[in-house]
């Protein structure tokens, strides 16, 4: 590790024990947390859900794509995206939902329930290349190098669910697949709530459906973007709304590509873990 990964290493660690109190007592009152993978499809269902929770509770405005995480924070300190972002705290009846791509810590997520949402590994390996690629500007080899890269590649997808899949065992959690979703939103979304003890409305739930619908939230974040990210957004592939598809990895991946992601994904995770993929329809 050279000088500056040090330093970097140093400051994250000094972070995370200047914020980890905190983190726990937010948890600790929190109704449940949403947890993915990153590019598993969470901005989407983020966006969805706060639609919905927006009107239903009575907060008088249609969030946007900064306005999202006031409904629907993230599990940190960050005042415009984190736990301090959140609105409910007044007379508003709403769910406190914390969102997280952590990796599974008990000490951290406590005992609360957990919305977990999977995607076909492919698609999300394809989502990551040019998140890294073109939306953070991480990283700069193709895609054969991106696949065998420990910090972003399939090592650290299988790591991050053989890690969840433990922390779900006997945890109340309700499992959620971007391809269902896609499919069958009202159906997903009225699974959600009903696992957060919230009757749904449907006719709210209809109209959130449609205010999330992809070339309308891609509009929405070519106008704002997302706060926190500089990233150009008249490039499609750095979009966080990129492709808005289920089985697209076939654009960008060779068909050797594509199988070796599932015969590792085979080899590295867990039974658990395994079971949590059976969720998206992949044959694994």
């Amino acid at each position: 590790m050279n000088m500056m990964s040090l330093k970097g290493f140093a400051r994250a660690m000094r972070r995370r024990l200047r914020d980890e109190p905190h983190l726990r007592l937010a948890a600790a009152r929190a109704d449940a947390f949403l947890v993915s993978y990153p590019k598993s499809g969470r901005t989407w269902l983020r966006y969805l859900l706060s639609c919905y929770f927006a009107e239903s509770a009575g907060l008088g405005f249609e969030p946007d794509l900064t306005s999202t995480f006031s409904v629907l924070p993230n599990f940190d300190r960050d005042p415009v995206r984190g736990i301090d972002a959140f609105v409910g705290r007044g007379e508003a009846d709403l769910p406190l939902i914390l969102v997280s791509h952590l990796p599974y810590r008990d000490r951290l997520f406590l005992d609360r329930p957990v919305l977990f949402l999977v995607r076909d590994p492919r698609d999300v390996i394809v989502s990551a290349y040019f998140h890294a690629t073109r939306h953070k500007k991480s990283f700069a080899g193709d895609m054969a190098a991106f696949l065998d890269e420990p910090k972003y590649g399939l090592a650290a997808l299988t790591r991050y669910l053989n890690g969840w899949a433990e922390g779900l065992a006997g945890r109340p959690h309700h499992l959620i697949s971007y391809e269902h979703m896609l499919a069958e939103p009202g159906i997903t979304v009225a699974g959600i709530l009903c696992f957060l003890g919230v009757q749904p409305q449907p006719d709210i739930l209809v109209r959130a459906i449609a205010a999330a619908q992809f070339d309308r939230m891609q509009d929405k974040e070519r106008d704002g973007g997302i706060p926190g990210h500089d990233y150009d957004r008249n490039d499609d592939q750095s979009m966080r709304m990129r492709s808005g598809k289920a089985g697209s990895f076939a654009e960008w991946l060779s068909a050797e590509q594509a199988d070796m992601v599932l015969t590792r994904c085979r080899a590295e995770l867990s039974p658990r873990a395994l079971r949590l993929l059976a969720a998206t329809g992949v044959d694994l």
